[in-house]
């Protein structure tokens, strides 16, 4: 099998490549190697490759310059295009909106339009977000001791809440969103889209913009100051990265039956944890010290809680959550620790 990884050096793209390098597949790694320690990745990729059969290559590019996606494309010759490369903040797509857009929405289109062109053209799955329902301001929450809780969505948040896309990263992860899923209907591209909630897992060089779980275990295991925004009541279904590779997998044994389908894919309510006041204390257990922290303002468009509903996917991809939260939790902890140096 022949996968190209967009973004291939990220967090998620890293940990899909190590996971088909055993299984023995060709992979092509395509990233602009513009996120901090991202070099960090390609290069424990690249020792690991030595000791697996798959077979690695490395592309330096830019999902928006057509021409750069073109000439790797044409190269690799993929089964499957896994389409990951994204600005991924909030903040920065609300200072600099027009480069969120480029990278989001026109960088996606590109990813679109190579792989319907090629001879053969490929799968592309796309890893999309929940921020696509926006601030879910009509959805009943209650506000318990230590988290919030949807009044009427016991299981979770389904496919069929309505879009809504709130800040420039909503509207362009919504605009890609729409366009994989449309490529399907109207070209015939076997498309999945993966409406993503919070991913976590080893290898994750999280900041307070993105990535929040490991940008609180490296701040704390650097005694480095943190800061929560709102109350810490916020609550997330957090979703290890194996699991989401697992879902991957399970999409392309399905790829017939299930393109052009969306899913929502999350830790689902199982993997939920509110963002201080719950968190805060499995954190301080792990440190054995209390964590000091300073709170500002509830930052604009910031979800009080998602909790994604898997049952779609339960069904059609006949897949289940299998990291139990404190048990991921506790390996991002100890991998931390144990790489001390990639934070200093």
């Amino acid at each position: 099998m022949r996968v190209f990884i967009t973004g291939g050096a990220g967090f998620v793209g890293c940990n899909l490549a190590a996971h088909h390098l055993s299984l023995g597949n060709h992979i092509t790694l395509f990233d602009n190697l513009s996120r901090p320690r991202t070099a960090n990745n390609l290069a424990w990729l690249k020792k690991l490759a030595q000791t697996q059969t798959g077979v690695l290559q490395t592309y330096v590019g830019d999902i928006r310059r057509e021409d750069e996606l073109r000439e790797a494309l044409d190269l690799a010759q993929p089964d499957l295009i896994v389409h990951l490369a994204a600005q991924v903040a909030v903040t920065t797509s609300v200072t600099n909106p027009r480069e969120d857009f480029e990278i989001n929405a026109l960088g996606t289109f590109n990813v679109l339009e190579v792989a319907r062109n090629l001879p053969k053209p490929p799968a592309v799955f796309f890893a999309s977000t929940n921020k696509v329902y926006g601030g879910m301001e009509e959805v009943a929450v209650i506000e318990e001791a230590t988290r919030y809780r949807f009044r009427d969505f016991p299981n979770g948040i389904d496919e069929h809440q309505p879009l809504d896309f709130h800040s420039p990263y909503g509207c362009s992860k919504g605009t890609g969103d729409q366009y994989v899923r449309d490529y399907a209907r109207i070209f015939g591209l076997k498309t999945v889209t993966f409406r993503q909630s919070t991913i976590y897992g080893p290898r994750q060089f999280g900041v307070e913009d993105q990535g929040w779980l490991a940008h609180f275990i490296i701040a704390t295991v650097m005694g480095r100051p943190l800061k929560i925004y709102g109350n810490g009541k916020q609550v997330r279904d957090m979703l290890h990265v194996r699991d989401l590779i697992a879902a991957y997998d399970a999409a392309w044994r399905n790829i017939d039956r299930v393109s052009g389908e969306i899913f929502n894919v999350g830790g689902g309510v199982d993997n939920t944890v509110s963002i201080w006041a719950e968190c805060g204390p499995m954190l301080e257990e792990l440190a054995g010290h209390d964590i000091p922290v300073a709170y500002s303002e509830t930052r604009p468009g910031d979800q009080p809680i998602f909790v994604s509903n898997n049952a779609k996917a339960n069904t059609l991809l006949g897949w289940q959550t299998q990291v139990k939260l404190w048990d991921g939790i506790q390996e991002l902890w100890h991998w931390v620790k144990d790489n001390r140096h990639l934070f200093a």
